[in-house]
């Protein structure tokens, strides 16, 4: 029988779950409950090419397990016959002191839990999931995998804000950098894809999804990357703001008499593209820009503009710092699916060495492939990240180190 992990990633009122094969590749199933705590909770499970989906009441986190494993069994999958090894759970931010999976216990609960000033969306909600499965799972080795772990190490110049050293030393202000799951896995596939030794590639990686950050990579190592203490640095993203004068908060606080928490909420809930056009969802976007009344057009246009402009200032940035590049690579929702988005965020950079193929990048093909052309100094990519699937392998590799 295959070994099996299972993948949890818990939000304030969602449980996402997969099921993966580290060995293989193969996520054996892969299912979300949303809207915990809520009247109409929705549950959707896709395993052994079946999919259900149930409305129910689910009143918190220990409830959204159990019904996910009552989903299994409705299907026949029994987790006791699945060959699970271990449980991974997504953690958001590791701080200073956790920059490689760990395996959970008391003690790192409750160091995870004084990290919840540094991601207050984030890590409450991963550390119910996990005080959830390791009551429901006990017999089972938990690992926390930390989306910081790969940009622990980054240059002292690229992490270090200038604000004053003593505060930042104090109150342990640094850029962290966030999906870092995702760019280790994107970026060593694309070595895999080409064939070429990871340490020979300079590489700028392009996640693009609700949430969207840039990263330099030099030789596997990352060099820079565009969230910062939180993940709202950078990128503009689907409901965050990314990138913005720090004074706008004091203004905001000052003269419209807004609450700290209230501007906190704003730049994570109600700006980025969502923000602008009153929608996140970049099929929606596209087709309000062609489509819509004229004030959706005018929106929905500008959403799209300041969106690639931003994007394209952080590739820009990334190619000086990297010196020379040998691949930009695009993965996640938006960077996987959308050709235009990929298009305008390249376009008219052939003197520094982009030069797209419009065929490729508009071919509906999935999976890894090249999009640039075939003289283009830099290579342009489409790899799909798989975050579960390199959660799932930390979880062994971290077991057997520590067999």
């Amino acid at each position: 029988m295959q070994r099996t992990v299972l993948v949890l990633n818990s939000g304030s009122s969602s449980l996402k779950f997969s099921l993966v094969q580290p060995d293989t590749g193969v996520s054996v199933a892969d299912g979300i409950i949303e809207e915990i705590g809520g009247e109409h909770s929705m549950a959707r499970l896709e395993f052994g090419g079946l999919k259900i989906q149930r409305e129910r009441s689910v009143v918190d986190h220990e409830a959204a397990l159990r019904l996910a494993f009552d989903l299994f069994a409705e299907t026949g999958g029994h987790l006791e016959t699945l060959g699970l090894v271990a449980v991974g759970h997504r953690v958001v931010h590791g701080g200073r002191d956790f920059y490689r999976p760990t395996l959970i216990d008391d003690a790192l609960v409750q160091r995870v839990s004084a990290l919840s000033p540094l991601a207050p969306l984030h890590n409450p909600p991963a550390l119910r999931g996990i005080e959830v499965a390791r009551k429901l799972l006990p017999d089972l080795p938990h690992v926390a995998v930390f989306d910081t772990a790969f940009f622990h190490d980054l240059p002292a110049a690229a992490a270090t804000y200038a604000i004053d050293a003593e505060v930042a030393e104090q109150w342990r202000v640094r850029r962290y950098g966030f999906h870092g799951t995702s760019h280790q896995y994107v970026s060593e596939q694309a070595a895999v894809f080409l064939g070429a030794p990871l340490e020979s590639l300079n590489q700028i990686v392009l996640h693009l999804g609700n949430g969207a950050s840039a990263s330099a990579v030099a030789g596997g190592r990352p060099v820079d990357t565009s969230m910062g203490l939180t993940p709202m640095e950078g990128l503009v993203m689907g409901t965050r703001s990314g990138d913005i004068d720090p004074g706008i908060v004091f203004y905001l606080a000052r003269t419209a008499g807004m609450a700290v928490e209230d501007i906190e909420s704003m730049l994570n809930r109600r700006s980025g593209v969502a923000g602008l056009c009153g929608s996140n969802d970049f099929r929606e976007l596209h087709r309000l820009a062609e489509t819509g009344d004229e004030s959706e057009r005018a929106a929905a246009r500008l959403a799209y503009d300041v969106y690639i402009h931003r994007l394209r200032k952080y590739i820009g940035a990334y190619l000086a710092v990297l010196g020379s590049t040998d691949v930009i690579t695009f993965t996640a929702g938006v960077g996987e699916n959308d050709a235009a988005v990929r298009r305008d965020a390249l376009t008219g950079l052939a003197p520094l060495g982009v030069e797209l193929d419009e065929h490729l990048n508009d071919s509906p093909a999935h999976g890894p492939r090249v999009i640039s052309a075939e003289m283009s100094p830099i290579t342009v990519l489409v790899i799909p990240t798989d975050e579960e699937l390199a959660i799932a392998r930390a979880c062994v590799a971290t077991i057997e180190a520590s067999a």
